[in-house]
Order: C-alpha cells, then structure tokens, then sequence
C-alpha cells in the first residue's frame, strides 16, 4: 500500500460492497465496523455505493449504525441515491419497459441469461434460471420471479437489467455486444458473471459526484475504495482513490493508493491510515 496520505482531510468516505467493504463470505468483519465507527465519530460520513439496490444494503447499513434522514446510500451502480431515512431519492434514473424489451431481445440473441429488477421484485425470462440470478436475488434481498416477456406488465419501470452468465460465457457474448446497446446504455461489469446495464447518466462516479454537492463536500475530501470496473468513475471522482488488493488490474492503475485484499480486512487498513492516523 502507498503509504502516504492525502493531502486534503477526508469528508466523505463510498465504500463498494462486494469484494471491497465485504470479506469474501459477504460479512462484515469486526476490524471494518470499528475503523468505520470511528470515522464516523471524526464526524466522517461513510456512504456505501454498490450494484445492489436499497434493499441489498439495509442489513449492512443497520449493522454499521448508519441510518437517519442524514445518510445516504448510493444503490444499483448509481441509478439510484436514497436517503435512507426518509426513502426521498437525490438521485433517480429508472429504465422503461421498452428498455426492458430490447435489452432481453440482445441477450436471447447472444444466449446469455438475463434479469431485471423493479425495485420491489427480480424477474427472469429463463425458464432454466441461472445459478447467478439465484445469488443475486438472495444478496439484494428481493423475491425472484420467472416471468414470460409477454406475461410482464407493460407499465413497468426498472432500477437495474442485467445480463448473466459463466465469465467465459458472458465475455464472450460481451465481445458481441451490438453497438445499439452500448450506444443506448451504459455498460459495465460489476463481477466476473454480472453485467449491468444503466443510463447513461448514472454511474457510482456521477452519482457520488451529484451527492457529495448535495451535501457540500468538495471532491478533494472524498475517499472511494472499489475492486471491480464499476468502481471506476467513483474513483477517478475521489480525491483520495484507493484500489482494493483483489481489484482488477485497471482498477489499481486508476487508484491512487491500493490496500489489502476484502479478505485481509483492507478497508479497515485504509480507513485508518488515511482517516484515523493520528486520531486512533
């Protein structure tokens, strides 16, 4: 790890979930909850900004204390900003039905699977449903349907489509993408097995950027720590970037700084020598 420390103290800390403020076993360790209970008694605020939607962070933001109509979550790769006491979005870019048809049109075509996630419930139109689909539904929290396109509800609206697969299967039909969708969307992988599909005017960076305005914090105080493509835009927003040890190599080309690996408990290593060093 870069052992120097930023120059601008920080404010506002957005931590990834998966494969960053997570071990491996998707727990919080206790070494990670008491480096963020003690930022946040500096008076640091610790957001969380993750793939997942609002309902796949609760338990965590419950575990760390984190909640009251002054703290904010960062959902569904930046689709979504809640206050997560009030339920009021800063931030909101759903997806329409039409949206829907033609994503699952491109991934029936490039026989990869496919799901979709309205906010309260996650469908699928495979009937043989991916094992990945299974997990997701499990770590968001939210029901999973089997649903038949033409048994889907044309009023509709979505927080999150996503294609899934095996990595070798899923990059090889990323290879194929059409360029109608990447024109139309914007396109990342959050894991090996999951691509997501958003607008293009979300993002966890340009979601972090609209938050950390909303609350009056220049970008010089903000610390990001992420692991996967994702991540990216939040930590080239960062004033202070830190790549995780188990990130992807452009992530750690990006990061300023790289800390341990989420199963060597680097967030709570990275909280306390650039936010607590000095004050512990």
């Amino acid at each position: 790890m870069d052992m120097h420390r930023p120059h601008a103290p920080v404010e506002l800390i957005a931590i990834d979930m998966d494969g960053t403020l997570l071990n491996p076993a998707h727990r919080l360790t206790p070494r990670v909850k008491q480096a963020i209970a003690a930022a946040r008694a500096q008076g640091v605020r610790v957001v969380l900004a993750s793939g997942r939607p609002v309902s796949g962070l609760a338990p965590f933001l419950a575990e760390l204390g984190i909640e009251g109509d002054a703290e904010f979550c960062i959902a569904c790769n930046g689709a979504v900003v809640e206050n997560i006491g009030t339920g009021q979005r800063v931030v909101e870019y759903p997806l329409s039905f039409e949206d829907f048809l033609f994503c699952e049109r491109v991934a029936r075509e490039l026989g990869i699977h496919f799901q979709a996630l309205d906010g309260r419930r996650m469908y699928t139109p495979n009937q043989d449903i991916s094992i990945y689909t299974v997990a997701d539904s499990h770590l968001s929290d939210v029901p999973l349907s089997y649903r038949r396109v033409e048994d889907m509800d044309p009023a509709m609206q979505f927080i999150k489509l996503m294609m899934i697969d095996e990595p070798d299967v899923l990059d090889a039909a990323i290879a194929r993408l059409p360029s109608a969708l990447t024109d139309r969307f914007a396109v990342l992988k959050s894991a090996p097995f999951f691509l997501e599909v958003f607008d293009h005017r979300a993002g966890k960076g340009p979601s972090l950027q609209k938050l950390a305005e909303h609350l009056g914090v220049d970008r010089a105080n903000v610390m990001a720590l992420g692991d996967q493509e994702n991540d990216l835009t939040m930590l080239q927003f960062a004033g202070t970037s830190v790549a995780m040890g188990n990130a992807i190599e452009g992530v750690k080309q990006t990061a300023r700084f790289e800390t341990a690996t989420n199963a060597e408990e680097g967030v709570a290593l990275a909280i306390e020598r650039f936010v607590l060093a000095g004050n512990v």
